[in-house]
C-alpha cells in the first residue's frame, strides 16, 4: 500500500514502515538492499522505473536518484542510459559495506557469509598476534594476562565476559601496530556481533573453553613465540566459531 492507503500499480508491495523514516533515501536504500540480496531483483534484472519507484515508496524522483546512487555506490546496481537501473551480480557487491553485509548474513540460512568472515578475521588476527608476539612489551603481557584472570571470574555472566574478549583480541590487534587489518576485522565483527547466527550459544561450558584458547594465546606471546601465538589464534578462533555456530550447511569452507 502507499501512503494514500492504495497498492501501487505495479503491484510491487510497499515497504511496512510503522511510521515515515526521516532519512528517506536512507530509508530506501536499506529496503532496496535487502529487496536485492533476497532476490526480489534477481541479477540481470532491472529495478521497476522510477516513476513505479516513486509511486511504491510515495516518495519524489529526487528521493528515488539519491537511493539509486548510493545503491550504484554500494556496487549492487548499474545505471546504463537507455537500459535502465540493472540489478549487478553478487560478485560486484561491496560485501564490507554495512547495509549489504548485514543484508547478506540474514538471507543466507547456509552460514557460508559467516564462515567467510570467520576464516577472514582468522587469517588477520593470526597475522597480527605474530606481530603481537615479536613486539609486546611487558606492560602489554600484563594487560593480557590480567585479562585472561579476569575472564576466567566472568564465565558465568556471559555479557561481561564477552565485553573483556573483545578487550582482549583488540588488545593484540593494537599491539601489532596494522591498523588496517585491525580496522577491517573490526568492521567486520560490528555488522554481526549482535546477530543470533554469529553470537550462537553463549553459555557457562563456551566461555570456559574459549578462555582456554585465550590463556594459550596469551601464554605464546609471553614466551615470545611468534609462530606458537599465530597456530593459538587459528585454533581458538576457529574451535570458538564451530562451537557457536549451528548445524545449517557445511563448514568446509573453514578447512585449510
Amino acid at each position: 500500500m502507499t501512503a494514500s492507503g492504495q497498492r501501487p500499480a505495479s503491484g510491487l508491495a510497499a515497504p511496512a514502515w510503522v511510521r515515515r523514516p526521516a532519512n528517506l533515501a536512507r530509508a530506501i536504500t536499506a529496503e532496496l538492499v535487502g529487496r536485492i540480496v533476497r532476490g526480489d531483483h534477481p541479477s540481470g534484472t532491472s529495478l521497476p522505473p522510477e516513476p513505479v519507484l516513486c509511486e511504491i515508496f510515495s516518495v519524489s524522483r529526487t528521493v528515488i536518484r539519491e537511493a539509486v546512487k548510493v545503491l550504484q555506490e554500494k556496487g549492487l546496481v548499474q545505471v546504463r542510459q537507455g537500459a535502465g537501473t540493472l540489478v549487478t551480480p553478487s560478485s560486484t557487491w561491496n560485501v564490507l559495506d554495512e547495509l549489504v553485509l548485514g543484508a547478506v548474513v540474514a538471507e543466507d540460512g547456509t552460514l557460508g557469509v559467516l564462515d567467510d568472515l570467520v576464516a577472514t578475521r582468522r587469517l588477520l588476527e593470526s597475522d597480527m598476534v605474530l606481530i603481537t608476539a615479536r613486539t609486546a612489551d611487558q606492560t602489554t603481557i600484563d594487560e593480557l594476562h590480567a585479562l585472561v584472570e579476569l575472564m576466567d571470574q566472568l564465565v558465568d555472566d556471559p555479557i561481561a565476559y564477552r565485553e573483556q574478549d573483545r578487550i582482549f583480541h583488540d588488545t593484540i590487534m593494537r599491539t601489532s601496530g596494522n591498523r588496517i587489518a585491525r580496522g577491517v576485522v573490526r568492521a567486520l565483527e560490528s555488522q554481526v556481533v549482535n546477530t543470533a547466527s554469529y553470537m550462537g550459544r553463549t553459555d557457562r561450558e563456551l566461555c570456559v573453553a574459549s578462555n582456554r584458547g585465550h590463556r594459550r594465546i596469551y601464554e605464546r606471546i609471553a614466551a615470545q613465540d611468534p609462530d606458537g601465538a599465530a597456530e593459538a589464534m587459528f585454533a581458538h578462533i576457529t574451535e570458538a566459531w564451530l562451537v557457536r555456530r549451528s548445524d545449517a550447511g557445511d563448514p568446509h569452507r573453514l578447512e585449510r
